[in-house]
């Protein structure tokens, strides 16, 4: 079975990260949660990445505030995607964590996502597993048609009130 990693630096990044889960849950796309540090625990974390691959695991999504370092390590270990998610905190609102998430060096990529953007980590995860898994792709097609829908039908509602008014 295809499967998403979603890793943490700390359980304070829970709140954000749980959204991954969540969106991946509603495709039903086994992952698994870890808290795992760049810095805490360098040797369990780089096992982890270095390994993941042997446990089925297709693509890394690792949240980290600060320093932020945890998408990099893991991205130096491993072949597969690893989408960065910058977590906000208080003194510079998660810039710090997107500015060292985005500023790999060259022959290391990271995707990153926007500060707090743990759904969109998954969406991102899930048209990555859609370009092997037919399943995947066409639950994704699904909701993007949903969306589309959702936009159109409060369009057609604004339209009205405006026709109303005049």
């Amino acid at each position: 079975m295809t499967k998403v990693a979603i890793l943490m630096g700390s359980d304070s990044d829970l709140s954000i990260m749980k959204e991954a889960k969540t969106q991946l849950d509603e495709f039903n796309v086994e992952c698994e949660m870890r808290v795992l540090s760049a810095h805490r625990t360098p040797l369990e974390t780089i096992n982890f990445a270095a390994n993941a691959h042997l446990d089925g695991v297709k693509v890394i999504i690792a949240g980290a505030g600060g320093a932020a370092h945890l998408a990099g390590v893991i991205a130096a270990v491993t072949s597969l995607p690893v989408i960065g998610v910058p977590i906000s905190q208080k003194n510079l609102q998660g810039l710090d964590s997107l500015l060292s998430m985005v500023q790999m060096p060259k022959g290391i990529p990271v995707a990153t996502v926007a500060i707090d953007g743990a759904k969109n980590a998954a969406l991102l995860a899930l048209r990555i597993i859609g370009t092997f898994d037919k399943e995947v792709f066409k639950k994704y097609e699904d909701f993007r048609n949903r969306q589309a829908q959702t936009v159109l039908e409060k369009d057609a509602k604004l339209q009205d009130k405006l026709q109303f008014e005049n």
